[in-house]
């Protein structure tokens, strides 16, 4: 049901890519890392298109079972693992390796090297709009690109939850914005992983800024 929900928003939402050429641009350095915020996961897999290859990662957590059954109406599969939430509030390297994290790292590295694309929230578990360690690792584990990604509509329903999410509704004005790639060098020391997430951080903000100008005219949850 939540499938063909997620299918009817889709479908009678008017769409404004940002940039326009977007899928050329993902194509041309396929297969990729796409990066999005959580609480705007649920409809970035209504964009698969079918010869696309995607592989999500989904949490072991309870919840994230439903999240993998709407994945795979899609026609999408599932990498299942999460990663650890820093009690500082500071991304760590460690983030990646709890609740088969380092299982999932591997599984991710070996499906883009098998030519899919792997789709994931970039930020801490709990902890809204601050990007993880996690993700970087896998782009330097695999020497493939991450796209920061934002998808918004301008009808929705704006939830009170840790993850700002948005429950899309139909007949609306749509935006999905991405920024530009992030290759992660294979030789990054630590200082280094800090400055690339500092980057992929800075990406999804700037989307999602940009996405909600676009179906609101203002911004407002960056």
């Amino acid at each position: 049901m939540i499938g063909r929900y997620l299918k009817l928003v889709h479908g009678t939402t008017k769409w404004q890519f940002d940039p326009p050429d977007f899928y050329e641009q993902v194509d041309s350095q396929w297969p990729a890392i796409l990066a999005m915020w959580h609480g705007q996961h649920f409809m970035v897999t209504t964009f698969k298109r079918p010869d696309d290859k995607i592989r999500a990662l989904i949490s072991l957590h309870r919840d994230g079972e439903i999240n993998a059954q709407v994945v795979e109406y899609f026609g999408a599969s599932v990498i299942r693992g999460s990663g650890l939430t820093p009690k500082t509030g500071s991304p760590r390297q460690s983030e990646i390796l709890r609740k088969g994290g380092s299982r999932a790292l591997r599984a991710m590295v070996r499906e883009l090297e098998g030519g899919a694309t792997i789709v994931e929230t970039a930020d801490v578990p709990k902890i809204s709009r601050v990007a993880g360690r996690g993700i970087v690792a896998l782009a330097k584990a695999s020497g493939r690109p991450i796209f920061p990604i934002a998808i918004a509509t301008s009808r929705r329903i704006d939830v009170n939850s840790w993850d700002k999410s948005s429950l899309n509704l139909p007949f609306s004005r749509g935006a999905f914005a991405a920024g530009e790639p992030i290759m992660v060098p294979s030789d990054t020391t630590r200082e280094g992983m800090e400055i690339f997430r500092q980057q992929v951080e800075n990406g999804l903000k700037d989307a999602t800024r940009r996405a909600y100008e676009i179906v609101d005219g203002k911004n407002d949850k960056t």
